[in-house]
């Protein structure tokens, strides 16, 4: 295997999944775009690193797909959720890429895609926790959802504190430094 990426029979395996509905915000392109050489601020920004510090502040909706409406009923007792989603538009040369600088900075040492939180993957599944802040029928408003417009939806989870470690939970110094930089509510 490459050192920076993954061959394309690394890549044939697949499988279905269904997206249960769309996401809707102001985000129309991605601050960071993977390519073959890595991250890079997206040029269509005047400044990628402010749009991306103003996401947890966003508001986006989720439009659910009416064959899973019923699946919201409850949801709206949580104060939080967590959304998992598609990142449909990193290009397949994004997909292969194994070494990059997080957050599309160089001052970073690279590292292994699965020790960052980049979009570029080879399955973009990404998740965030976000605010819950009212569901209507199909449709859910939340706050800090770091989705462009027209993601797909692969699931919607509650958020539950108590299931998820806080005691001697350790990350390197380098994503300390990161969340400073980007902080997400609650940080």
């Amino acid at each position: 295997m490459n050192e920076k990426t993954m061959t394309e029979t690394d890549m044939n395996s697949t499988m279905t999944i269904v997206p249960i509905g769309i996401i809707r915000n102001n985000i129309p392109v991605p601050p960071l775009v993977a390519g073959k050489d890595g991250l890079e601020h997206n040029a269509v920004y005047d400044s990628a690193m402010e749009t991306m510090k103003e996401t947890p502040g966003s508001i986006s909706e989720i439009i659910i797909d009416d064959r899973f409406t019923d699946l919201l009923d409850g949801i709206e007792d949580y104060s939080h959720i967590v959304v998992f989603y598609w990142a449909h538009r990193v290009p397949a040369a994004g997909r292969r890429l194994v070494r990059i600088h997080p957050a599309g900075l160089s001052d970073y040492p690279e590292k292994g895609i699965f020790a960052t939180c980049s979009p570029a993957r080879p399955n973009p599944i990404l998740m965030t926790v976000v605010r819950l802040l009212k569901r209507e029928k199909d449709r859910v408003s939340v706050q800090g959802l770091d989705a462009i417009d027209n993601s797909p939806v692969l699931d919607i989870k509650p958020y539950v504190s108590e299931m998820y470690p806080r005691e001697g939970v350790c990350i390197p110094g380098w994503m300390e430094k990161i969340m400073k930089e980007f902080p997400r509510e609650g940080n």
